[in-house]
């Protein structure tokens, strides 16, 4: 979406909600106020519009410390935002139906509904933000039947979205990595979107990189590019610049090599010891060049060796029966964050084959993980920052 259109929607909104806070504030037709908000309505509306251009800020400015102070809270008012409006809009239609039974509808009623809508949105806010930051791990158990050579069994660990942003906190990266060695994996893939569009906003990258290059397996870390993994123009954490425009950086690049990071690029690599096949895609929405050109299914897993299991590796969770049929047993991916924030999760099962967890889709054993990290308003509700163990068992 343009820029300009996507920031004039946005500002469109705003006014759309203080007008509703003002019809829910205003007096009585028959009190001597008639068609008046309170006193003070004016200067929270202002206050109101101001912290709304943070975001705004964030989008336009030139790269600065300002600039990402925007950004960091911006992103945290766009999730009370978006809770506060939302509650607001539908309790207000709501006491809007009462009224139609009714015939009136007291200013009490009203004035109610904006402080339920004002508390439940900081509640979540609260609520949100304390639930981004606590990782759990998420088991799965799955059958390949194909025999791997001196290989009964593997267990792997999928890593995804970890959105290193300007509202990424290192400790929780480093909670990460001591729950990830805890587990003792075989493996670790990570499925893209280390960075949120941007290298710049990661403050202190030498110290994340220091404490993910504390990853261990035995058989390395390996990784693919997500979407984000370029740097764009954002607004609230949303991408709004065209593809033509999405770049990696050598910033990025070399961030990968120094968390000792193996990236693959539609290429396949062995591991458990020869035994079991992981091919690694280029995302399919921006592939890091300014476009979306990556290898088909067909392409990327024409080498393979089918008679060994193959496991594949890619952000988004697409082509599952491409994947399939070109000898691919099991897919690990990423990208959806299961929805992230209610009523998020109720709503990307609509837009993906799958939206998170395990499922048998296209005939292809698929897991998507939820990620660590987060996009946009730095918040889960309704959905976990997760670890995914993928227990793998192999043969008839």
């Amino acid at each position: 979406m343009h820029p300009v259109l996507s920031i004039g929607l946005y500002l469109l909104m705003q006014v759309v909600i203080l007008v509703l806070a003002y019809l829910c504030l205003r007096h009585d037709k028959n009190s001597r106020s008639s068609g008046k908000a309170v006193r003070w309505y004016p200067a929270a509306a202002v206050i109101y519009l101001l912290l709304s251009l943070m975001p705004v800020g964030g989008a336009v400015l030139p790269d600065s410390g300002f600039k990402f102070t925007l950004q960091r809270f911006g992103n945290v008012w766009l999730g009370f935002m978006v809770y506060f409006g939302g509650i607001l809009l539908v309790l207000y239609i709501l006491a809007g139906l009462l009224r139609l039974f009714a015939g009136h509808l007291p200013r009490k009623v009203r004035a109610g509904v904006l402080l339920v809508s004002f508390l439940a949105g900081l509640g979540l806010l609260g609520y949100g933000t304390w639930h981004a930051q606590r990782t759990i791990v998420t088991e799965y158990d799955v059958t390949i039947k194909k025999e791997a050579e001196d290989l009964e069994e593997m267990k792997v660990v999928l890593l995804a979205d970890l959105h290193l942003s300007v509202n990424s906190h290192l400790p929780t990266i480093r909670r990460m990595v001591e729950m990830v060695n805890k587990e003792q994996p075989d493996v670790i893939v990570i499925a893209g979107d280390i960075f949120t569009s941007s290298y710049a906003g990661l403050r202190d990258p030498g110290n994340y990189a220091q404490v993910l290059c504390g990853l261990e397996a035995r058989d390395g870390v390996y990784a693919v590019y997500g979407n984000h993994d370029v740097e764009e123009t954002l607004f609230g954490g949303f991408p709004i610049s065209p593809i033509s425009q999405a770049f990696r950086t050598r910033e990025m690049e070399q961030f990968f090599a120094d968390c000792g990071f193996t990236v693959l690029y539609d290429e396949t690599v062995s591991i458990g010891g020869g035994a079991v096949q992981l091919t690694g895609r280029v995302d399919g929405e921006k592939a890091g060049d300014g476009t979306a050109d990556r290898k088909s299914p067909s392409e990327v897993l024409k080498d393979v060796d089918k008679e060994k299991p193959v496991l594949v590796l890619q952000h988004e969770p697409v082509e599952f029966a491409g994947l399939k049929e070109n000898g691919a047993d099991l897919a690990l991916c990423g990208h959806t964050h299961a929805g992230q924030i209610f009523p998020g999760n109720l709503i990307v099962p609509f837009f993906n084959e799958n939206a998170y967890g395990y499922k048998n889709a296209g005939g292809l054993d698929t897991i998507v993980t939820s990620g660590i990290g987060y996009y946009g308003p730095p918040m889960r509700v309704g959905t976990n920052s997760e670890i995914t163990v993928v227990h793998i068992r192999f043969g008839k």
